[in-house]
């Protein structure tokens, strides 16, 4: 039912329960396992590299196949079966990381990138059930809501792992190495649990007549043929989506590469938890409050403040020395980025037929895979050739600057227009 509370919390519920996975598994314990006990390698480049591949082929396989799923979900009306699949996928072989021993890269690597596709290619149908949950009213909220509780979660088990790996016998476990396998098997456990709600509680509109599953391969692969061609004619979608790949380009090359500066400078490793941790729990609140920010000024100038507010960030990361400016750092990026996160993913349900929603938001999850390629390549190649990094993260900005532009000229209004007129023609 749309915007029934039940249906709102259970939804939300689902960023709680996978969004350990993002913390503990990917941005956490695996990759300082990875390259400490499962490589096995005396060469830091090797294991990085591995590593590196591992991301490359996850992002890959999801990236290919997202508009293709999306658009097979639309027509079987199948959203939350594929949920389940790639949630279960990702339970799975999280937990499975549990019976890699010491040295076994390789199959390190095969439960890990079977793990992040789960998780990616599952919140293609998590954000696609978002329409279905939440009128226009509270699309806004909604959106925010499942961020917030993702960082409160996720933050949440992430301490309670880190406690567990720095204080083994408080828990009963053998040592550090253990209490990081427990960890893994926790977050299988906790994804598992909480994504119970989103299955019982979340009830998927039935857009189309019943499809097999069989059926709708075929017609989803000429329904995704269709919405390239309609992407051409939804020209305000398409405008969005270039600007988001602009912007959210720039988030994620921050994120994911601010650990890794921070070691450059010389942070210790229980600075760098400290950080991660701060970025969850201060992002909790910080997500809700700028939901409520934007109801204030709007939700378009909303994500242009945290453009801006990321552009700063930037600067600032350029002129830091100081490990308390790592941690100002955290607090910074944790203010913003739930905020142009959702108020993104709402604002790009706004101007697509909800009919399409699976499909559309294969595009949407599609340009955030591809996201942080541009951004890190500049980041390294203004460094190599200035042979300054400082002013190859100050080359960020660009990526700031050119997202901001080009959402000048998306306007909503036409967009919700263009996207009721085009259902009505079909």
């Amino acid at each position: 039912m749309i915007d029934s509370k039940k249906s709102i919390w259970s939804w939300a519920l689902y960023d709680w329960a996978n969004s350990a996975f993002a913390t503990t598994v990917m941005a956490g314990f695996f990759p300082v396992f990875f390259k400490e006990y499962w490589s096995n390698t005396d060469s830091v480049t090797l294991s990085t590299w591995y590593l590196g591949l591992a991301n490359s082929i996850a992002s890959i396989v999801v990236a290919a196949i997202a508009p293709f799923i999306g658009a097979i979900a639309d027509r079987a009306t199948a959203k939350k079966k594929f949920l389940i699949l790639f949630a279960f996928l990702g339970i799975i072989s999280t937990g499975a990381l549990w019976i890699v021993k010491q040295g076994e890269w390789e199959m390190a690597v095969l439960f890990y990138v079977f793990g992040s596709i789960g998780f990616s290619a599952g919140n293609i149908f998590y954000d696609s059930l978002l329409p279905g949950v939440s009128s226009k009213k509270k699309i806004d909220f909604t959106s925010s809501l499942g961020y917030a509780l993702g960082y409160i979660g996720g933050g949440t088990l992430f301490l309670i792992n880190v406690l567990m790996y720095q204080f083994p016998h408080l828990f009963g476990i053998v040592n550090g190495a253990v209490a990081i396998r427990i960890s893994f098997i926790t977050v299988s456990i906790w994804w598992a649990v909480f994504s119970i709600p989103i299955i019982l509680f979340v009830k998927e509109p039935k857009i189309h007549k019943p499809m097999s599953i069989g059926s709708a391969i075929g017609a989803g692969w000429r329904q995704l043929i269709d919405t390239i061609h309609d992407i051409k004619h939804l020209k305000v979608v398409g405008m969005f989506l270039l600007a988001y790949w602009f912007y959210i380009d720039g988030v994620d090359t921050i994120v994911k590469m601010a650990v890794d500066y921070g070691t450059s400078l010389g942070f210790s490793a229980s600075s760098l938890i400290t950080a991660l941790l701060l970025v969850q729990f201060i992002a909790f609140p910080a997500t809700l409050g700028y939901h409520w920010f934007a109801s204030k000024i709007g939700i378009k100038k909303a994500v242009y403040v945290a453009i801006l507010a990321y552009a700063f960030i930037t600067i600032f990361g350029v002129f830091m020395t100081e490990q308390w400016h790592f941690y100002t750092l955290a607090v910074f990026i944790a203010c913003f980025q739930g905020g142009i996160q959702a108020l993104s993913r709402s604002m790009y349900s706004r101007i697509i037929p909800k009919e399409k929603a699976a499909e559309f938001y294969g595009f949407y999850n599609m340009l955030g895979k591809f996201a942080a390629i541009v951004g890190p390549t500049l980041m390294g190649y203004v460094g190599l050739v200035t042979g300054n990094p400082r002013l190859g993260i100050l080359s960020l900005i660009i990526l700031f600057f050119v997202g901001g532009f080009i959402l000048m000229k998306v306007d909503l209004d036409e967009g919700e227009r263009i996207a009721k007129e085009f259902l009505s023609k079909k």
